[in-house]
């Protein structure tokens, strides 16, 4: 399929993370587009700032006789929409090309010099920065991103078509429609096992991806992973190595090894060693890509981080308030290294909503561990996402795995009330549904009572 003969582009979830960036994309390239979400967010918002037409209601009179059009529209969906969907069916059943987003992404990329990033964690974190690195470089870049990045303000970085920066998802095999130049793989945990059954199957999917690699292409792989391909790791023996790390007024300073030579004194300023693992694989991808050196310590320097990814939203030295998007137990030990490491001596209050029902029985055990190192522990109950409930798994159940003497059930309702009780110095607010919704009610709260 040419993309360049659409005119007009009909997204189904129009509000997704990585379906408004396509949209914003499209949307870029001159291209009619309009689409559907369930509820109205800050991202359909700024789609809409933008000139992008978006409606609430599924129902097949909300579509524009411009897109009854089959040989002129394509239409683009995510896995998360239902079967029973109007829209979607009248589509699929009126001979329309119907095409998930994963697929369009592959048809975007496979013209272009594509640099892949893969992983159960760290995806959007480490395109986000491979992607502000390219640009800084003066890449003619187009990255698609999992997050809005604070330096962009957007979940797209768009800077020329000649090189493509995306994450490579590995739920619903969707990375398996990508044909990379250069692909990592950050970490292959346990994750998605509603799609996939069991971790083997994942891992399996994990070595199909390497195999959609360009011929002459380059894979790097995180030290200790069971695939082979250019190794990188913090301090150990790995291709790429960051050594020598230090804190200074809460950056990280560091050398990075590279195959050819030692880069001294880089500076990074996202907290937590899997922060650390996010920016060196995203400066060796850089690298390898034919990067100057000194531009790539120049754009690490100035990388601002990723919205809902350790996010302070109040940073004193009384009080601070972060924001995370983990929703799995190694995300949650990540940012509770990170926390550790910058605030050894401050009392922590965590604040969790599990997302998925599936993942809360795979992973309950691990869940109940990680949440058990903080000092405070306050779940919220599961966001459902896609799902149904599973009889018998509830946030009350897992929080009596929870090995803690202060933790508690809390609504919603009753969430900031609970927040300003606490005596933490240190609040996090943690999770993938919509918890990020809460942020600015606790934060307006926490700046009022201070």
């Amino acid at each position: 399929m040419n993309l360049k003969n659409i005119n007009n582009i009909y997204f189904i979830g129009i509000g997704g993370i990585g379906m408004s960036a396509l949209a914003r994309y499209f949307k870029a390239n001159k291209k009619l587009v309009v689409g559907y979400d369930k509820t109205p967010t800050e991202i359909t918002d700024a789609l809409m700032g933008l000139g992008i037409d978006v409606h609430f209601d599924d129902a097949v009179e909300n579509i524009p006789v411009a897109f009854l059009k089959p040989e002129d529209t394509l239409v683009v969906y995510t896995p998360a929409i239902p079967k029973s969907h109007y829209e979607l069916n009248y589509f699929k059943n009126n001979q329309f090309r119907v095409l998930k987003r994963s697929q369009v992404l592959g048809l975007i990329t496979e013209n272009t010099f594509c640099l892949a990033v893969a992983g159960t964690h760290g995806k959007t974190t480490t395109s986000s920065i491979l992607g502000h690195l390219l640009y800084e470089c003066d890449v003619e870049v187009t990255a698609f991103l999992g997050g809005v990045t604070e330096n962009y303000n957007s979940n797209l970085i768009l800077n020329g078509s000649k090189v493509s920066v995306v994450e490579a998802d590995e739920f619903d095999r969707s990375f398996l429609t990508l044909s990379p130049n250069l692909a990592c793989i950050t970490s292959m945990d346990a994750d998605h096992l509603d799609i996939y059954g069991e971790a083997e199957a994942l891992k399996e999917s994990f070595v199909e991806f390497t195999k959609r690699i360009k011929p002459k292409g380059k894979l790097f792989v995180k030290n200790g992973l069971p695939v082979k391909g250019i190794t990188y790791g913090i301090e150990d023996d790995s291709d790429y190595s960051v050594q020598n790390i230090k804190i200074e007024n809460g950056t990280y300073v560091f050398d990075v090894k590279t195959p050819k030579t030692v880069l001294e004194n880089i500076q990074f300023n996202l907290p937590g060693r899997h922060n650390l693992s996010n920016a060196l694989i995203a400066l060796a991808m850089a690298v390898e890509y034919g990067c100057p050196y000194q531009q790539l310590a120049n754009a690490l320097a100035s990388f601002k981080g990723v919205k809902r990814r350790f996010t302070y939203h109040i940073k004193t030295n009384d009080l601070v308030f972060i924001d995370d998007y983990a929703h799995h137990p190694e995300e949650i030990n990540a940012v509770h290294q990170a926390v550790r490491e910058m605030y050894p001596d401050k009392q922590v209050l965590a604040i969790f909503q599990p997302h998925l029902f599936s993942r809360t029985l795979d992973f309950a055990d691990e869940f109940a561990k990680s949440l058990s190192q903080f000092d405070e522990v306050i779940l919220l109950d599961i966001y459902p996402a896609r799902e149904l409930p599973i009889e018998g798994v509830t946030s009350d159940w897992l929080m009596g795995k929870v090995d803690n003497k202060n933790k508690q059930l809390v609504s919603k309702e009753s969430l900031l009330d609970k927040v300003l009780k606490s005596k933490a110095q240190i609040i996090l607010t943690i999770g993938a549904g919509d918890i990020g919704e809460e942020v600015q009610k606790i934060k307006k709260g926490l700046s009022v009572a201070s």
